[in-house]
């Protein structure tokens, strides 16, 4: 059974950290494109980042530029957000999706994505 599962959320004071990670099982993550989005509640779920799986490229929503940074550890089957100077607006819960494609994830919509995790809650607030 192919499977994503988030974790690493949690509460968290304005300007602290947290790192979120998306396991696979049943597949392996090098070969597909990863994308994390976030949800608020009565908002649309929007792209945070994404990276490829082609040659590992990166790419970043302008709230989060800066701020966040997507990695894998193939190995461990596993792709990472650390999330630093969080604010309050990055309160949602946060997803990840994956899709074998090898272009560059920039060019992936939401919609191309075939697995999706079941999310894990951020909240910032002091």
């Amino acid at each position: 059974q192919l499977q994503l599962v988030e974790s690493g959320g949690g509460l968290v004071q304005p300007g602290g950290s947290l790192r979120l990670s998306c396991a696979a099982s049943g597949f392996t993550l090098e070969a597909y494109a990863i994308g994390w989005f976030r949800q608020a509640p009565g908002k649309e779920r929007e792209g945070v980042s994404c990276i490829s799986s082609r040659d590992g490229s990166a790419y970043y929503g302008d709230s989060v530029k800066g701020r966040f940074t997507i990695s894998r550890h193939n190995a461990k089957n596993t792709v990472y957000l650390q999330m630093n100077s969080l604010k309050p607006e990055d309160t949602a819960v946060y997803y990840c999706a994956a899709v074998k494609v090898t272009r560059l994830c920039v060019s992936i919509g939401r919609y191309e994505y075939d697995y999706w995790g079941q999310g894990t809650q951020v909240t910032v607030s002091s």
